[in-house]
């Protein structure tokens, strides 16, 4: 049997106000997010405190994934905590969210592996349709289009895919000749970028010890029950202290592409 969310989840109150959604109105599905790891490629920040509150423009990343889709009418949140989990906590209660916006978290952990987190939510969020992401990765993606996209499909699960910046430039060659150069040219290759919907039959896929990079998408993929979502707008995800650096100086400029509580979303990337 599935653990019971009553059980285990840990009601934190929000402020009714700390912010102006200004995209649609108020969806009902709920948003795990993914807050347990221990952000070990981040350890210049995350001996002190939890990858999710690593700060982007003076707020916790965290903070700002929230936003995207609170902004886009998504109001109901479950953030899934482990590694420091009691920081986690301690900020959703002190923040002043949005208007009608709900942030709980729920204790899934020290080592539990990602799909044994959302496992543990399971008690939730059954019965419906759910969202969930990563809590260190952000983009200008239009949720609606990602929605619609899911729906008309008729699959279990939807995740979005992109093609991240690679680190390096690359060499044009013909033969042993170099023809030129690019600088940090998009990757070929379509990678799993977050952002996913989840019908409520997923769970049954998802285990307490599973990744779920691994064991349940591909049981979802090899039983034609997963689809990709093409975002080609801006992402990234802030895994090293480099990514950390650049997310904050993409804020500092004054115009950070994942923003989109400020502005209408980037209607690139439904295919």
């Amino acid at each position: 049997m599935r653990p019971s969310g009553d059980d285990i989840v840990i009601l934190l109150a929000t402020e009714p106000h700390g912010g102006t959604l200004t995209h649609c109105s108020a969806v009902s599905e709920t948003v795990v997010i993914l807050c347990g790891g221990r952000g070990t490629r981040l350890q210049e920040h995350t001996r002190s405190i939890p990858k999710p509150l690593v700060e982007i423009g003076g707020r916790p990343i965290v903070w700002h994934v929230i936003q995207i889709y609170a902004a886009q009418g998504l109001r109901d949140f479950v953030l899934l905590t482990g590694y420091r989990g009691e920081m986690i906590e301690e900020f959703v209660g002190e923040t002043a969210w949005p208007e009608g916006v709900s942030v709980r978290c729920l204790d899934t952990g020290l080592d539990t592996p990602t799909g044994g987190r959302i496992h543990r939510a399971a008690g939730l969020l059954e019965g419906r349709r759910f969202l969930a992401t990563y809590a260190d990765v952000v983009a200008d993606i239009d949720l609606d289009a990602l929605r619609a996209f899911h729906a008309s499909r008729g699959a279990v699960a939807t995740m979005t895919v992109v093609r991240p910046e690679l680190q390096f430039g690359i060499a044009d060659l013909e033969g042993d000749r170099v023809l030129g150069f690019q600088e940090k040219p998009r990757s070929e290759h379509w990678v799993n970028g977050g952002f996913f919907v989840f019908e409520t039959a997923a769970l049954d896929a998802i285990g307490p010890d599973h990744v779920l990079e691994r064991e349940p998408l591909e049981a979802l993929a090899s039983a034609g029950q997963l689809r990709a979502f093409r975002h080609e707008g801006f992402w990234d995800c802030m895994d090293t202290y480099k990514d950390a650096v650049l997310l904050n100086d993409l804020w500092a400029a004054g115009d950070p592409p994942w923003k989109v509580w400020d502005r209408e979303v980037s209607p690139e990337g439904a295919r």
